[in-house]
């Protein structure tokens, strides 16, 4: 089985042109990543999962997508649930941390169960940052509060039951995206603030769930721990969250094509596999800027390849799950 390059890719509509068959059969990436413009239908999609997993000859082929609820779900109505943010189940721990907590599981159980059904293998949740009143609203109600132990106990209910239904979940944004003073789509945020505190809030999460099979970095300049690179291209920032946070999962950097990293994208690549990410993320789907990836991204490395194997190790068929029960429970 050839060995995939570290890489995963979006795609530009609908349906793979002819185009990006002959690309991505060449290139031979670690997989695919769905975006709105990507999903239609329910038959659309389950055709285009499946032909994206018979380019290769390979029963490790990724197909993520972004399923948090709220602002960020690429599945809506009204071929899909509205899947309620984050911030709703913080809401609920105002009151019952134990009631958010099968709120939370709950509501992963139903997301899985609709992705499953799609082809669709790995949900990018759960966001495990931290934030904080000064900064920018990106993260906002996407997180599960304020407080790291809380964040911590129902971003583990998110995973448990994602994983449960037969969906790796993807750990996020390390080492801590709550701080961020912009919005990373749009241009690089600066966090100034000591390694001690950022230890006691920004990571607590991060480290409490460093067993998960995926994670993914933020595109986050941390100045008390790199002066120069953000986190995604530095590998003092990747180290920290290997033997600090102890996170050995699949490590995929955030996209590479939002604007928070400036220069040639495929040195921006090559930069955040020799950082020490495992795989990296290009999402926009434009051909241009994926033949420049192409021409720096490394085949995966033995240690990446164990990091994969282990997740996919850990992908099997949904457990038993009452479903009607947790709608009514999420909808009451």
């Amino acid at each position: 089985m050839a060995i995939p390059k570290a890489g995963i890719f979006g795609i530009e509509g609908l349906t793979l042109s002819d185009d990006e068959k002959r690309f991505f059969t060449k290139l031979n990436p670690l997989g695919f990543i769905l975006f709105a413009r990507n999903c239609e239908s329910p038959e659309q999609i389950n055709a285009l999962t499946t032909e994206l997993k018979k380019l290769f000859k390979r029963n490790d082929v990724l197909i993520l997508i972004d399923q948090e609820g709220g602002r960020v779900a690429r599945l809506k109505p009204p071929h899909w649930r509205k899947v309620p943010p984050a911030g709703y189940f913080a809401s609920i721990a105002d009151g019952s941390i134990s009631d958010a907590q099968r709120a939370v599981y709950a509501n992963a159980r139903l997301i899985a169960r609709e992705l499953y059904e799609l082809g669709i293998n790995v949900d990018c949740a759960p966001l495990a940052d931290v934030p904080v009143p000064s900064a920018h609203d990106i993260i906002g109600d996407r997180a599960y509060g304020d407080d790291p132990y809380q964040v911590s106990i129902l971003a583990e209910a998110m995973a448990r039951g994602l994983l449960d239904g037969g969906i790796l979940p993807v750990l996020k944004h390390i080492p801590g995206h709550g701080r961020a003073n912009s919005d990373s789509h749009e241009e690089l945020p600066v966090v100034y603030e000591t390694l001690a505190t950022m230890k006691n809030t920004d990571f607590v999460p991060f480290k409490a769930l460093s067993y998960l099979p995926l994670g993914m970095t933020a595109h986050i300049l941390y100045t008390a721990i790199d002066e120069n690179l953000p986190a995604t291209l530095s590998p003092t920032v990747i180290t920290l969250i290997r033997d600090q946070l102890g996170f050995d999962g699949l490590l995929m950097s955030d996209d590479l094509s939002m604007k928070a990293l400036r220069g040639h994208i495929g040195d921006l690549a090559k930069m955040s596999i020799d950082a020490g990410c495992d795989i990296i993320l290009h999402c926009n789907g434009k051909m241009s800027e994926m033949e420049l990836i192409a021409e720096t991204l490394p085949l995966m490395n033995d240690i990446a390849l164990k990091r994969l194997r282990n997740a996919i190790m850990q992908l099997k068929p949904p457990t038993e799950f009452d479903y009607e029960s947790a709608e009514k429970m999420i909808s009451a």
